[in-house]
């Protein structure tokens, strides 16, 4: 397995020259949201994001930091902080359990799942070094800036240069038709595409 360090300094490299911002990472992405996602504090996402290192933690410091990073920023749909005894019943576990984990920074990997899956977070979680959690993190960010990029790279597929390499032989009413066509199929909602 690759180094995530290595993996996340190649991934910013390729930001930075997408953005034309060497350094500067942190003035054009979102910390915040970078923060949510991985469940590391806005210090920590900024120092990486500047290529800096940052302190090295246990597995048992890790999953400490974002039980408690996950209960202050997760809130309950009234607005409210999720209490112990709410996490433990959506963990499937007693409160005590739940300081038990607190406090060790070992969950069982039964009960760390059931309240990633709730909260609908990254497989990794709450085990993931820091370099490897914003790696994870940075992927999408990575894909809608090279899609803005290169907006024709989702066209690049042996399907759309087969009718490339025809439409030299096709007559302007049916290239107009084919473009019309186009258009009309890239007006669709995202919802609408599974239909097709």
């Amino acid at each position: 397995m690759r180094d995530a360090h290595a993996s996340l300094a190649e991934l910013r490299e390729r930001l930075e020259e997408l953005t034309g911002r060497p350094g500067g990472l942190a003035d054009v992405l979102d910390v915040a949201e970078l923060s949510y996602a991985t469940g590391m504090p806005a210090e920590t996402v900024v120092a990486l994001l500047a290529g800096r290192s940052v302190p090295e933690t246990s597995l048992g410091e890790r999953v400490r930091q974002r039980l408690d990073f996950l209960r202050e920023t997760r809130r309950r749909p009234d607005g409210k902080r999720y209490s112990l005894d709410e996490l433990a019943k959506i963990a499937g576990t007693s409160r005590q359990w739940l300081s038990e984990w607190r406090r060790s920074g070992l969950p069982s990997l039964e009960h760390a799942d059931r309240i990633r899956r709730h909260f609908d977070l990254p497989a990794g979680f709450f085990t993931a070094d820091e370099a490897e959690a914003l790696h994870a993190a940075l992927q999408p960010v990575l894909g809608e800036l090279e899609a803005k990029a290169d907006p024709l790279a989702p066209l690049r597929t042996p399907g759309f240069y087969r009718l490339a390499r025809r439409a030299p032989h096709m007559s302007p009413r049916k290239l107009q038709a084919l473009a019309e066509w186009a258009e009309m199929i890239t007006e669709r909602g995202p919802a609408e595409d599974d239909d097709l």
